[in-house]
Order: structure tokens, then C-alpha cells, then sequence
């Protein structure tokens, strides 16, 4: 009876906490918030994939580990969050800004960044592959060891990025700005380089 009772009682706690809400954005996955007030909140290992999450405040918010894979988050402000390790493969993140974020081991792929502020960003071993940073501002991010391979950074700004180790392979570079970058061990090979500034010349495919 007491072990009928214990199970009872935990099926009912279970929605309880399933059903955490911060300035009435219920957090649970496919939640549509936009515009939330959701600055600092606490959401690591939250699953917030498919949610709509755009123009709002999540700066200083603690999203280590969090899913947010074909999230939407445009014009959203991350500025100082803690991304490290979170799942973002196929998430819009167009123009919005990620400066100060930490994003060190965050699965990026595939998603869209175009127009992204990026500036001072640790994007540390973090699997940016077939993501789009056209014309985003990563200027002196941390990219040692991330992976960039098929990355579209056409007319990207990485003035005095840190891209040591990182796999650029395949990569558009058109236009791209890398002038000061740290390129130690970076690799290019197959990258499209015509108009890139302080890229490494074209190298075989």
C-alpha cells in the first residue's frame, strides 16, 4: 500500500514540475514566447526545441545543455548567456546577439546566424558545420577548435578571431574579414577564398 502510494504521489509531482513558467512562458518544448522576459532565468537542460523565442531577453540566462534545435530565436538577445554545450543544430539565430555568450561545445549545425553579433563570443569546440554566418560579427570570438566546415561566412567580420585548430574545410570565405585573426593550425583546405582578407591562399581541394 505505502509503495502504491509513493507511485501515486510521484505521478502527480511529475506535472508540477513540467510545468515551470516564467513571465507566463510555460518551458517545455515547441512554447511560443515571443517577445519574453526571461533575463538571468535558470534553464539549464531545458528543452526548448521548436519553441518561438524571438526579440526575447535572454541575456545572462543559464542555458548550459538546454535543447534548443529548430528553435527560433531572431533578435533575441543572449548577450552574456551560458550556451555551453546546448544543442542548436538547425535554430534561427538571425541578428541576434550573442556578444560576451559562451556557446564552448554547443552543437551549432545547420543553423542560421546570418547577421549575428558575435563579438567576444567562446565558441570553443563548438560544431558550427553547414551553418550560415553571412554577415555576422564575430570579431575577436573564440573559435579554436570549433568546426566550420561548409560554413557560409560570406562578408563575416573576424577581425582578431581566435581560430586556432578550427576546421574551416569547404568553408565560403567571400569577402570575409580575418585580418589579426590567429589562424595556427586552422584549416582551409577547399575553403572559397576570392575576397577574403587575411585568408590563407586557395589550397587544393
Amino acid at each position: 500500500m505505502r509503495h502504491l502510494l509513493a507511485t501515486l504521489l510521484a505521478l502527480c509531482a511529475a506535472p508540477l514540475a513540467l510545468a515551470q513558467t516564467i513571465d507566463r512562458c510555460p518551458i517545455r518544448p515547441g512554447t511560443q514566447c515571443v517577445g519574453a522576459n526571461l533575463r538571468s532565468a535558470s534553464l539549464a537542460q531545458a528543452d526548448l526545441s521548436r519553441s518561438d523565442l524571438s526579440r526575447s531577453n535572454l541575456s545572462g540566462a543559464d542555458l548550459s545543455g538546454a535543447r534548443l534545435d529548430r528553435a527560433r530565436l531572431r533578435q533575441t538577445d543572449l548577450q552574456r548567456a551560458n550556451l555551453a554545450k546546448a544543442a542548436l543544430e538547425r535554430a534561427s539565430l538571425r541578428n541576434a546577439d550573442l556578444r560576451g555568450a559562451t556557446l564552448a561545445g554547443a552543437t551549432v549545425s545547420a543553423a542560421d546566424l546570418q547577421g549575428a553579433r558575435l563579438g567576444n563570443a567562446n565558441l570553443k569546440e563548438a560544431n558550427l558545420s553547414g551553418t550560415s554566418l553571412r554577415y555576422a560579427g564575430p570579431a575577436s570570438a573564440q573559435l579554436s577548435g570549433a568546426i566550420l566546415e561548409r560554413a557560409d561566412l560570406t562578408g563575416a567580420d573576424l577581425t582578431g578571431a581566435d581560430l586556432r585548430g578550427a576546421r574551416l574545410e569547404k568553408a565560403n570565405l567571400t569577402n570575409a574579414n580575418l585580418a589579426g585573426a590567429k589562424l595556427e593550425k586552422a584549416s582551409f583546405r577547399g575553403a572559397t577564398v576570392g575576397g577574403c582578407t587575411g585568408c590563407p591562399p586557395a589550397r587544393g581541394r
